[in-house]
This record gives C-alpha cells, sequence and structure tokens, in this order.
C-alpha cells in the first residue's frame, strides 16, 4: 500500500535519530495512513488517507 496521503499529500520524512550520547542513526517518520471508502468526485472509491484528514473532517467517508 502507498505511504501518500490522496488527500493532502503527506508522505514519509526520513532524518536521524538522535541518541542520549549524541549518537546519529537514520530513522523514518512514517505517517499514519488507513485506506477507507469515501466519495471522490460524488463516486464512492477507496483512497489513501491519513488519520489527520480523516479526524478533520476532509474525507467524506461511506456508510
Amino acid at each position: 500500500m502507498s505511504r501518500v496521503c490522496d488527500i493532502c499529500g503527506k508522505h514519509p520524512a526520513a532524518g536521524n535519530q538522535v541518541s542520549h550520547s549524541q549518537r546519529h542513526t537514520r530513522r523514518m517518520w512514517v505517517p499514519n495512513i488507513q485506506r477507507v471508502r469515501a466519495y471522490v468526485a460524488g463516486k464512492k472509491t477507496r483512497i489513501n488517507a491519513c488519520t489527520r484528514c480523516i479526524k478533520s473532517g476532509r474525507v467524506q467517508k461511506v456508510g
């Protein structure tokens, strides 16, 4: 499944995990993407949406 939100375009971000001793290791921040049935342009379809878009009402869910 895609890791990109179809509504806002949120995608994984990369950076460094920094420990207490200041050691740097690479890590990823992955958005919480859910596959939901929603109305898009008046039609029922499945989209990948982040939970922030679902909670804020930017996704009109079916059902």
